[in-house]
């Protein structure tokens, strides 16, 4: 057992993720918990401080939505738009340059070093070590993120991503091209 906090409800995560199930249809129990994962592993650097949760469950929530939502490779602005969109929609009173940069950054290959860096920061450490399946750490422990994983197992998340890239585009080679050009940052 690690010491890492793992919260198995999440009440804004559920809400927010309804409102998109029907959506994400067969790939919502995948994505959902790639959603609580990358929260997890967030909220851990970020010293599971309250103030950076909402925020940082919002984000998560919406940071790769636009793969359902616009159908498209090139997520991010998408997915950013949904986000921003449903902020002011639903006044969930989040700030939405941090929201827009906690998503637009989460794929960036070097540390961010930006406005807002320790919540963004910590939202890319957290979803490059989803990605990896961890084999990227970023610091963390081995045994946090096998407590994570287990808590919220993979259920298929990342044979969609493999999927979508071949559907969206037209080939797992062409659309792993485009998801690259599309959403990697240096």
């Amino acid at each position: 057992m690690s010491n890492i906090s793992i919260k198995l409800e999440r009440p804004r995560v559920e809400e927010l993720l309804a409102r998109y199930k029907s959506q994400i249809g067969k790939d919502f129990p995948g994505y959902r918990n790639h959603v609580y994962r990358t929260i997890t592993y967030a909220m851990y650097f970020l010293g599971n401080a309250e103030e950076h949760e909402s925020l940082v469950e919002t984000a998560f929530v919406y940071h790769d939505i636009g793969l359902w939502t616009d159908y498209e490779l090139a997520y991010l602005e998408p997915s950013e738009a949904v986000a921003i969109a449903d902020n002011q929609k639903f006044k969930l009173g989040l700030d939405s340059d941090l929201l827009r940069g906690a998503i637009h950054w989460h794929h960036k290959i070097f540390p961010y070093t930006g406005p807002h860096r320790e919540i963004i920061e910590a939202c890319r450490k957290a979803d490059w070590i989803d990605a990896s399946k961890g084999m990227l750490r970023k610091g963390m422990s081995r045994a946090a993120i096998r407590d994570v994983e287990a808590a919220f197992p993979n259920l298929g998340f990342h044979n969609t991503l493999m999927r979508l890239a071949k559907d969206y585009g037209g080939s797992t080679l062409a659309g792993g091209i485009k998801v690259t050009l599309g959403i990697v940052k240096w």
